[in-house]
C-alpha cells in the first residue's frame, strides 16, 4: 500500500469540499440548522460534505470501512477504516466565525496510519502518513522546541455536554492561565492538533471528544516529532474520549499536571 500517494489524494479530495463549504457559508440559514443533542449542531452542509468525501474515499481504497460523525450506518471493516469529520467546528459554521476544517484518519486495525487535516479559511492542509514526516501545503513541518511549561502557549476545547469532569478540567486550565504563555480555544479539536503539529502551540488536552476529532490530527503531531496520549500516557486516545498531544520538551509536564488533577 502506498501511504503517500493515498494521504494526498485524501487532501486533494479535501481541497474540493473545502471550496464547497467555504462557498455555503453565505447561504447558510437559521433553518438550517438542526440540533442533536446538547449544544450539538448538524447542518446540510457537514451531511452533503460527508457524501462528497466518502464517494471520494470509497474510489482511493475501496475496500476501506466508514467510521463517520453524520452517519453512524456505514459499515465499519475489519482492516482498514476512514475516519471522518467533515465539519469540525460546526458552531462556529453556523456563527460566521472563520475557523473550522476537514479531519479525516486511515486506520489498519487499532493504529491510525494516516490523516488529513483542512483548515477550511486559510487554505491550509496538514497531512501525514506512518513513518513518513508531517507537512503542511507541500512542506515539512515539526513540533515546537519549547522546554517549559512556563514558556508555552496551550490550546484546548471547553466541554459543552459532558460535565462529569470540569473540576478537574478547570484546575488545569487554572494552572495554565497562571503558567504558561496564555491558552487557546479555536473550537475546533482537528485545528488544535495541527498547530500543535506544525509549533504554533506547544500543547493540546481535552476531554468528550470523538474518534473523528483526534484520528487525524494525533497522527500528524506524532509525525512532527510529538507526543500523544490519554490523561493517563496511555496509547487509547482515538476512541477513549480524551487526549493530550504536544511537543516533547514540555511532555512530561504537562502529563504530570493533567494526571495529578484529574486523579485527585
Amino acid at each position: 500500500m502506498n501511504l503517500e500517494l493515498i494521504t494526498k489524494q485524501v487532501a486533494n479530495t479535501c481541497r474540493s469540499v473545502s471550496t464547497y463549504i467555504r462557498n455555503e457559508l453565505k447561504n447558510l440559514k437559521a433553518t438550517d440548522v438542526k440540533s442533536k443533542g446538547v449544544h450539538d449542531f448538524v447542518t446540510y452542509v457537514d451531511k452533503t460534505s460527508e457524501k462528497k468525501l466518502i464517494k471520494d474515499l470509497r474510489r482511493i481504497l475501496p475496500s476501506a470501512g466508514i467510521i463517520a460523525e453524520e452517519n453512524q450506518e456505514y459499515k465499519k471493516s475489519n482492516l482498514y477504516n476512514w475516519v471522518i469529520d467533515p465539519l469540525d467546528g460546526t458552531t462556529n459554521f453556523i456563527h460566521g466565525v472563520p475557523l473550522f476544517s476537514i479531519s479525516i484518519a486511515l486506520m489498519k486495525g487499532d493504529e491510525v496510519i494516516a490523516g488529513v487535516v483542512s483548515e477550511v479559511n486559510l487554505h491550509e492542509y496538514f497531512y501525514a502518513w506512518k513513518d513518513g514526516g508531517a507537512f503542511m501545503n507541500g512542506h515539512p513541518i515539526y513540533v515546537s522546541t519549547t522546554e517549559k511549561l512556563n514558556d508555552s502557549l496551550i490550546a484546548t476545547g471547553f466541554p459543552y455536554h459532558d460535565f462529569d469532569r470540569l473540576d478537574p478540567y478547570l484546575e488545569v486550565l487554572k494552572h495554565l492561565m497562571q503558567n504558561s504563555h496564555g491558552v487557546r480555544r479555536l473550537g475546533s479539536a482537528a485545528v488544535d492538533l495541527a498547530y500543535v503539529a506544525c509549533g504554533r502551540y506547544d500543547g493540546f488536552y481535552e476531554y468528550g471528544l470523538n474518534s473523528w476529532d483526534v484520528a487525524a490530527g494525533a497522527i500528524i503531531v506524532k509525525e512532527a516529532g510529538g507526543m500523544v496520549s490519554d490523561f493517563t500516557g496511555s496509547g487509547k486516545f482515538v476512541f477513549g474520549r480524551e487526549i493530550v498531544a504536544c511537543n516533547q520538551g514540555i511532555g512530561a509536564e504537562f502529563l504530570e499536571l493533567i494526571k495529578q488533577k484529574f486523579q485527585e
